[in-house]
C-alpha cells in the first residue's frame, strides 16, 4: 500500500500540472501520467455514450468507433504506463534485495563466529573463572564481558531475525509484482489486439460503404430485410417443395452471383438449427483452412461434417453476436444466426444425408431463393440460403 501511495504522490506532483487541462476524448499525449489518461477515457466514454443514443447512421457509426479507438490507445497508454512503473519499482526492489542477501549473510557469520567464542566462555566454570583471575575485581570484569558478550548475542539474533523478515518481505513484494506485471503485459496484447480489430472494423465498413450514407443505408435495410425473412422462414412462413432425398456431398444448390434478394454480394448463408434452436455451424463442421475475410471472427470448426462448399472457402463472417461485421454496424441485426461463406466454385452440397427442400421467400422486393435439408440422423435441418436450384 505504501508504495501506491507514494507513486501517486510522485505522478501528482510531477506530472498532474503539466497534463491538467486533460478533459476531452483525445488522442492521449505521449507521456501522460495516469491521472490525465483516466480523464481522458472518461471523456471518452461519455462521448461513447452520447454517441450510442443518438440516430445511427454512417456518420455516427465511423464517430463510433473512432471513439473506440481512442478510448483503447487511451487504456494501452494506461497500462504501458504501469508496466514501467512496476519495472522501475521491480528494480529498486532488487537492489534492496541484494543489499540485504548480503546483509544477512554478513550477519550471519558474525552470529556464527560469536555463537563458537560465547560457547567457548560458557563451558568455563565460574569457580574456575574466579581462581584463574588476579584478584576479584578481574573476576567481575571477565564475568561482566561474558554476560555482555551473552546480551550482544542475543541482539546479534534478533537483528538477523529482523534483516531475514524484511528480504521475505520485500522478496514476497517483488514476486507479486512480477506477478501483476505478467497480469499487465497480457492484458497490454489483448488490448492492441483490440485495436487492430476495431481499426480492420472501420475500415472495413468505408470500404463497404464508399464513404456513402444512402450505401449504408441499403446494406442495413438489406440485413434487416435478411433478418425478417429468416425469421419468417423458421416459423414456416415460406413455400417449400420436398425435392427428393440425397446423401452427403450431393449437390442440393448453387450459389446466384452478385446481389439478390437480401443479399449484397454473392455467397452462401449457412445455418444449422436442432429441434428449431440454433445452434454454431462450426459446432459440427470439420476444421479446415478457410481464408478469412471476416475481419478476425472466430472460425474453429471442431466437428465432423463435410462442409456445403468445395475448398478453398472463403469465410466472409462468422456465428454469434460478436462478429466485425455486426462490431462496424454495417448489418443492422445485433446477432448472426449463420455463418457467411463463399468458394470460387459455386456449388452447393448437403453437409449430411436426409431430405431436401426447396424453397422461397418474399425479401426486400425480390424473392430470396433456398433450400433446406432435414437430416436423416437427430432432429437436425441446415439452411443454404441465397441459392439458385
Amino acid at each position: 500500500m505504501r508504495r501506491v501511495f507514494i507513486f501517486f504522490g510522485f505522478v501528482l506532483a510531477i506530472f498532474f500540472p503539466v497534463y491538467a487541462w486533460a478533459a476531452s476524448c483525445i488522442e492521449p499525449p505521449k507521456g501522460a501520467d495516469l491521472s490525465t489518461l483516466q480523464q481522458i477515457e472518461n471523456a471518452c466514454v461519455m462521448e461513447l455514450e452520447n454517441i450510442q443514443k443518438e440516430k445511427e447512421s454512417l456518420a455516427k457509426a465511423i464517430s463510433l468507433m473512432e471513439t473506440q479507438e481512442r478510448t483503447t490507445r487511451v487504456k494501452i497508454n494506461q497500462t504501458i504506463s504501469k508496466i514501467n512503473t512496476l519495472e522501475v519499482e521491480i528494480a529498486t526492489l532488487s537492489g534492496k534485495i541484494s543489499q540485504l542477501d548480503s546483509s544477512l549473510n554478513f550477519i550471519s557469520k558474525v552470529f556464527i563466529g560469536r555463537i563458537k567464542q560465547t560457547y567457548k566462555i560458557g563451558l568455563i566454570n565460574p569457580l574456575t573463572l574466579l581462581f584463574s583471575s588476579q584478584d576479584f575485581g578481574s573476576f567481575l570484569s571477565k564475568y561482566k564481558y561474558l554476560k555482555a558478550a551473552q546480551l550482544h548475542d542475543r541482539d546479534l539474533l534478533l537483528s538477523m531475525e529482523e534483516t531475514k523478515m524484511n528480504y521475505d518481505e520485500q522478496k514476497k513484494l517483488k514476486e507479486e509484482m512480477q506477478a501483476e506485471m505478467t497480469a499487465l503485459r497480457k492484458q497490454l496484447e489483448i488490448q492492441k489486439a483490440n485495436l487492430v480489430a476495431q481499426i480492420a472494423n472501420r475500415k472495413l465498413l468505408l470500404e463497404q460503404t464508399k464513404g456513402k450514407e444512402s450505401e449504408y443505408q441499403r446494406l442495413l435495410d438489406s440485413t434487416r430485410a435478411e433478418l425478417e425473412a429468416i425469421q419468417n422462414i423458421i416459423a414456416g412462413k415460406g413455400e417449400c417443395v420436398e425435392a427428393k432425398k440425397v446423401n452427403q456431398g450431393e449437390r442440393v444448390a448453387s450459389i446466384i452471383y452478385g446481389a439478390s434478394a437480401c443479399s449484397t454480394g454473392t455467397h452462401l448463408h449457412f445455418e444449422v438449427r436442432e429441434n428449431g434452436d440454433l445452434r454454431n455451424p462450426f459446432s459440427y463442421l470439420k476444421n479446415i483452412n478457410l481464408i478469412d475475410n471476416s475481419g478476425g471472427d472466430s472460425h474453429t470448426a471442431n466437428g465432423n461434417w463435410d462442409w456445403p462448399l468445395n475448398e478453398p472457402i472463403k469465410f466472409n463472417q462468422g456465428y454469434g453476436s460478436d462478429t466485425a461485421a455486426i462490431r462496424a454496424k454495417i448489418v443492422w441485426y445485433k446477432f448472426h444466426t449463420g455463418i457467411d461463406i463463399v468458394s470460387d466454385d459455386r456449388t452447393v452440397k448437403a453437409v449430411k444425408p436426409g431430405t431436401l427442400y426447396q424453397c422461397a421467400i418474399a425479401c426486400g422486393g425480390g424473392t430470396l431463393r433456398y433450400v433446406y435439408l432435414r437430416h436423416d440422423e437427430g432432429n437436425f435441418k441446415t439452411y443454404y440460403l441465397h441459392v439458385n436450384y
